[in-house]
């Protein structure tokens, strides 16, 4: 038994035994309410919350009303939260001087690039790893792939790359975020002529600093401890932004206050019907838009391999293409989740679909993500025409654009898609974490 189903039986025995008392009853959709996803995603998007953006007092406001809202479902907290605050700490890791020098000349500072993992470092020649990027190579994919991996290493970049190297230079000068004590390679890039058998010496230095970041997230324990069906959405947005027509507020009423309030109606609702086969999490995640921090920790505090299924709630508030009462699923194609929820509702007036915006890479673009690299059966479920949104991160995304009965409908058929996973009637393939970037 892993640790995190170590202490989910721990609380349904201090809930005295829950699992046999109440048995689930059957499924009806109708009874969540349109007014619940009504309150709360019209509190979420109000111009008090201002946008809700991680690292803000204003997301930790969202968060504390979402534990309120979970508690009032009948959600039960996790061991390890504060009530049904999931609380985590992001270091943010800024250089601040770099200096290297290649074969007995220092390399000009305007030249140089780099990443820490820590307060700073020193190399020698032999000490580290050492990638050129010739002439002839792909300089860009190169870098990023050096900046982004998990070794340290010392990039020499031909210096026909130069204007390669400058475009990336403010993703260079950006803070490094991690989540926890997660170790993080470090990463110099240098412009120069220059072969692997180079001599070298590096000197580098950062500050560090630690965030706070706050998840919510709740539980149903079931009669099977051990495997799990995630409900998930980000309750974060991009907060202040230019004013258009007076109006600075990204509200994020569609992104995703929209698919958070799915979380607290769907938890209410499953909630109210007793004790389910499968345990079921709801999670609204913090920080999707700041790099996905929320879903990166949550997935740290529990065995992948027990989560049975992830429906990850991603902009459900204006109609599909296809027509009231359809939704799409991004990366179809990678599990039989789709299919799965296909054949919960046929004979219903849902049909879900494969996403139809591949070229948009969404199954990469929210927190299924994160799961998914570890073979969850993790999928977003969205019915928004995301290639002509004009309220996508935008001042506009008000809940005023919204279609709330669409909405609603949306909800009670991911209720209605999910009941086969939670009564264990049926279960995803797996993801391949190879085929996930």
């Amino acid at each position: 038994m892993s640790r995190f189903a170590a202490l989910l039986l721990v609380v349904i025995l201090q809930a005295g035994c829950a699992t046999t008392e109440a048995p689930f009853q059957d499924a009806d959709p109708s009874r969540i309410a349109r007014a619940d996803v009504e309150r709360v995603i019209t509190t979420l998007a109000a111009d008090d919350m201002r946008g809700r953006q991680a690292f803000t007092d204003d997301a930790l406001r969202a968060a504390d009303y979402l534990a309120g809202e979970f508690a009032a479902a009948g959600l039960q907290p996790l061991s390890g939260t504060e009530g049904h605050l999931q609380r985590f700490v992001v270091r943010s890791i800024a250089t601040t001087d770099a200096q290297v020098t290649v074969n007995g000349s220092e390399v000009a500072i305007d030249r140089v690039g780099a990443h820490l993992g820590g307060a700073s470092l020193a190399w020698a020649t032999g000490d580290v790893n050492v990638m050129v990027v010739g002439p002839d190579d792909d300089a860009r994919p190169a870098m990023l792939a050096a900046l982004q991996g998990d070794a340290d290493a010392l990039l020499l970049v031909n210096e026909v790359h130069v204007d390669a190297f400058q475009r990336l230079a403010g993703f260079l000068r950006r803070p490094v975020r991690v989540v926890g004590d997660a170790p993080v390679a470090n990463v110099v890039v240098a412009v120069v002529n220059a072969t692997a058998d180079a001599t070298y010496s590096v000197t580098a230095s950062a500050t560090v600093a630690e965030d706070g970041l706050t998840n919510v997230v709740g539980m149903i324990p079931g009669h099977r401890t051990d495997e799990f069906v995630l409900f998930s959405a980000h309750y974060d947005h991009i907060g202040i932004r230019t004013a258009v027509d007076g109006d600075s507020i990204a509200n994020g009423a569609n992104d995703d206050a929209s698919g958070t309030a799915a979380v607290v109606a769907l938890g209410k609702y499953f909630a109210s019907r007793g004790t389910p086969e499968r345990t079921l999490l709801f999670a609204a995640f913090t920080a999707e838009e700041a790099g996905g921090y929320g879903s990166r920790h949550f997935s740290t505090q529990l065995n992948p391999d027990q989560i049975v299924a992830m429906f990850n709630i991603e902009m459900i508030g204006t109609p599909a293409t296809e027509g009231p009462n359809t939704a799409w699923i991004t990366g179809f194609e990678r599990s039989t989740f789709g299919s799965l929820l296909q054949e919960a509702v046929i004979g219903t007036d849902y049909t879900f679909y494969a996403d139809p915006y591949t070229t948009q890479n969404l199954f990469y673009r929210s927190d299924n993500a994160t799961l998914a690299r570890l073979g969850v059966p993790a999928h977003s479920i969205s019915t928004t025409p995301i290639d002509v949104d004009p309220h996508y991160h935008q001042v506009t995304d008000h809940v005023e654009t919204l279609d709330l009965d669409h909405m609603t409908n949306t909800v009670r058929a991911i209720a209605m898609g999910a009941e086969t996973m939670i009564s264990g009637v049926a279960t995803p393939t797996r993801v391949d974490p190879a085929t996930v970037n």
